[in-house]
C-alpha cells in the first residue's frame, strides 16, 4: 500500500509538473505581478527588432537576407545584456521565421515576442465591424501560434500596437452600420470599442486553447480604451503598452492598476537621438531619456517597495535606425537619414523648441546607428551612448535620479 501511495504521488506531482507551463504570469500575495519562465523570474530587457538594411523599406524581406542581420545583431544585443526582442509581425516564409527565432534562442539565448497587426494596416482600413474581417484576422493569429508554439525561443504574444486609436477615429478609422446608426460621437467610440476589445478577447481565448505555455499581450497606444478593455478583454494576460512619455511614465503603472488591473509590459518606448532644434546628432540626449525610463521600470518591478509592482520590463523602441519611415512613398528618401521632425511630444523638451514644435525624429530611434559602409553584406553598426549606459544599468540597477544632461 505504502509502494502504491508513492507511486500515485510521485504520478500526479509530475503530471502537475508537466503542466505548469514553462512562461507565466505569476501573481503574488501582495497582488505584484512577475514574469516567470523556466521556473524563475524573468524580467524582460528588450528591444523592438526590425533590421531594414539602407535603401529599402518595410516590405523588405530581412528574413531571407542571406547576410543574416540577426546573426551579427544578436551577438551584439548579448553583449549589451538583451534578453528578449519584440517582432511585430511574422515573416512569409515558416521556415526563415524558425530559423531567426532558434538562431537568437540557440546562440545567444534571446527570447522573442511574436506579434500580429491584426489587420491593421489593411487598405482602405480594418474593418474591425465585419465579421469576414474578424475570421480571417483570427485564422492568421491561430496559423502563426499553431507554427510557432513549440518553438523553444518563444517567449509570448501580443497582439496589435495602437490599433485602439482606429477606435476613436485617430488613425486607420472605421465603421459598420450599427455605430453609424448611433448619432452621439461619444457613443459610437464606445460602441467601437466594445467590437474591438471583444476581437482581441476573442483572439486570446482561441490562443488559450491551443497554446496554454505563452501568455498573451494586448498591445495598445497608452492606456486609451483600456476601461472598455477591463470589460470585455478580461482573457488577455498582460497590456503591452506602447508610449512615449519622455523622462517619466508618470501615472502610467497606478492608473493601468485603477483602471485594468493586469500585468504591464512596456512594449514600445524610446527616444530619438537628433535634437531637431540644434539640427545635430545628440546621443546624450537619448541616453538621458532611456536611463531615466529604465529606472522606472525597475521601480515598479515586483517586490518594490516604492511602486506599483505590475511592471515585467519593456522592449525599447528600436535596435537600429530604420531610413524609409520619413519618406515611405518615395524610394529615393530611402536612401537618405532624413532628419526633418514627423511630430510633436513636449515630453521629450530638450528639442521642443524646434520649427513648428516638431521634435521627434523618426529615423533616428536606434540604439545602433548603421552607415552606408558596408561589413559582411550589412550595413554597418555602431552603437550609441545609450547602448553602453543602459548595459551598465542593467548591471547595476540603481534606481535614482540620473544625472543631467550636460548642458550644449
Amino acid at each position: 500500500m505504502l509502494v502504491a501511495c508513492l507511486f500515485l504521488f510521485t504520478f500526479l506531482f509530475s503530471a502537475c509538473y508537466a503542466a505548469k507551463p514553462s512562461v507565466y504570469i505569476q501573481k503574488l500575495k501582495n497582488n505584484h505581478y512577475r514574469l516567470m519562465v523556466a521556473g524563475k523570474p524573468y524580467i524582460v530587457k528588450g528591444v523592438c527588432y526590425n533590421p531594414i538594411p539602407i535603401g529599402m523599406d518595410y516590405d523588405y524581406d530581412w528574413w531571407n537576407d542571406p547576410a543574416k542581420p540577426w546573426i551579427t545583431d544578436g551577438k551584439m544585443m548579448k553583449e549589451m545584456g538583451i534578453n528578449t526582442i519584440r517582432l511585430y509581425q511574422v515573416g512569409r516564409d515558416p521556415q526563415a521565421v524558425k530559423q531567426v527565432i532558434n538562431d537568437f534562442y540557440k546562440l545567444y539565448g534571446i527570447r522573442v515576442l511574436l506579434g500580429d497587426w491584426l489587420g491593421f494596416w489593411e487598405y482602405p482600413c480594418p474593418f474591425y465591424g465585419d465579421d469576414k474581417f474578424q475570421e480571417k484576422v483570427v485564422k492568421q493569429v491561430v496559423e502563426m501560434v499553431n507554427l510557432y508554439k513549440e518553438e523553444p525561443g518563444v517567449l509570448g504574444w501580443i497582439l496589435g500596437n495602437e490599433n485602439n486609436y482606429s477606435c476613436l477615429g485617430h488613425v486607420n478609422p472605421w465603421s459598420n452600420p450599427e455605430v453609424d446608426a448611433e448619432t452621439d460621437p461619444q457613443k459610437q467610440k464606445l460602441m467601437r470599442a466594445k467590437i474591438y476589445y471583444s476581437f482581441v478577447n476573442k483572439i486570446s481565448q482561441e490562443i488559450h486553447k491551443i497554446d496554454p505555455h505563452h501568455p498573451v499581450g494586448l498591445g495598445n497606444g497608452e492606456l486609451v480604451g483600456l476601461d472598455s478593455a477591463a470589460k470585455y478583454c478580461q482573457d488577455v494576460d498582460f497590456v503591452a503598452c506602447i508610449i512615449y512619455r519622455g523622462k517619466t511614465f508618470g501615472n502610467l503603472f497606478k492608473s493601468l492598476r485603477m483602471t485594468f488591473d493586469k500585468p504591464l509590459l512596456l512594449a514600445e518606448f524610446g527616444a530619438d537621438c537628433y535634437d531637431a532644434n540644434l539640427k545635430k546628432e545628440d546621443q546624450n540626449m537619448q541616453a538621458f531619456f532611456l536611463e531615466s525610463q529604465w529606472m522606472q521600470i525597475y521601480e515598479n518591478l515586483a517586490n518594490t517597495k516604492t511602486g506599483e509592482g505590475n511592471c515585467l520590463g519593456g522592449t525599447i523602441f528600436e535596435w537600429t535606425d530604420e531610413w524609409w519611415k520619413h519618406a515611405p512613398d518615395y524610394p529615393d528618401g530611402w536612401k537618405i537619414h532624413d532628419t526633418e521632425s514627423s511630430w510633436s511630444n513636449g515630453s521629450y523638451y530638450f528639442d521642443i523648441q524646434a520649427l513648428g514644435n516638431k521634435n521627434m525624429n523618426e529615423e533616428w530611434f536606434g540604439l545602433v546607428a548603421i552607415s552606408e559602409e558596408m561589413v559582411n553584406g550589412l550595413n554597418k553598426r555602431t552603437p550609441r551612448k545609450a547602448y553602453y549606459v543602459i548595459r551598465e544599468f542593467w548591471k547595476n540597477p540603481v534606481t535614482k535620479k540620473p544625472a543631467a544632461k550636460k548642458s550644449r
